[in-house]
């Protein structure tokens, strides 16, 4: 007994010291969001930009992807995915990224809202903003108080000097201003964003008539949403044109922006999906 219990000693205190030398276990990598694209409509090039957007955010972020491409290229059809009731379940978060201006029934308007209406995230692309045109149009729609923003029209395609204005926000921080191609600066039809919204970023667009003389027109073009005063959404009103889809700064900014939506802006969540 005397000779074995030095040797019983030891070995205990060797294998507590291997304990606390050992590293910690890896922890699970977190699940990936699950995000659903409702994409397709007049005016774009929605076939390409369904590839775009889900590759470029999922090389970004851990997001997976349910695509539902309409290829109407009319403004009166519904999204299929629409059709039913709990069109919406499974998923974190939404990217609206339709073109569907005279979709105009409420009922159906009201069952595209209601998963929102209950906090479902949502992502707002560019003609996104233009949709579901019921009645109170322009001046007011329940589609204006999701998106957060009423917007009726834009000007000539040309570059737009993106500014970002609150450097501090989630979003944003460490994203630099930038210039894009040929692209559509919404208007904003009250001059301001409803109270609800906060801005993340300007745009100007400046356009040259003939006779050599130049004008500036300036709007939000991204920002942050609290609808119904708890759903977390995020909107930019660029997107136009592929090379903007394609530009890494856009991908970047929309990536962040839906990263925020789910409140999952860490860095967990800011590695390439698998």
């Amino acid at each position: 007994m005397t000779r074995t219990a030095p040797v019983l000693a030891a070995a205990v205190a060797a294998l507590m010291v291997a304990i606390v030398d050992a590293p910690a276990p890896a922890t699970q990598d977190a699940p990936p969001i699950k995000a659903l694209l409702v994409i397709g409509g007049c005016c774009h090039d929605y076939k390409k930009q369904q590839e775009l957007l889900t590759k470029g955010i999922s090389a970004r972020a851990n997001v997976v992807w349910t695509i539902s491409y309409d290829p109407d290229p009319g403004t009166k059809h519904l999204n299929p995915v629409y059709e039913k009731d709990d069109w919406a379940k499974g998923f974190d978060v939404i990217v609206h990224d339709e073109c569907s201006s005279d979709v105009k029934d409420p009922k159906v308007v009201e069952r595209i809202l209601a998963p929102h209406k209950a906090g479902l995230p949502a992502v707002i692309l560019h003609c996104g903003m233009h949709c579901y045109r019921t009645e109170g149009f322009p001046k007011a729609t329940p589609w204006f108080d999701f998106t957060g923003l009423a917007t009726t029209g834009h000007g000539p395609q040309l570059p737009i000097d993106v500014s970002y204005t609150d450097p501090a926000s989630p979003i944003t921080k460490g994203l630099t201003g930038w210039t894009t191609k040929n692209e559509e600066l919404y208007n904003n039809l009250t001059g301001k964003l409803h109270e609800t919204a906060q801005p993340v970023a300007r745009g100007k667009q400046t356009a040259t008539a003939k006779n050599g003389e130049k004008s500036t027109a300036e709007a939000v073009v991204a920002w942050t949403n609290r609808y119904n005063g708890k759903t977390r959404v995020f909107g930019t009103t660029l997107g136009h044109n592929n090379d903007t889809v394609a530009d890494p700064r856009y991908l970047d900014l929309v990536t962040r922006g839906l990263l925020w939506s789910v409140d999952k802006l860490d860095a967990a969540h800011l590695t390439p999906a698998k």
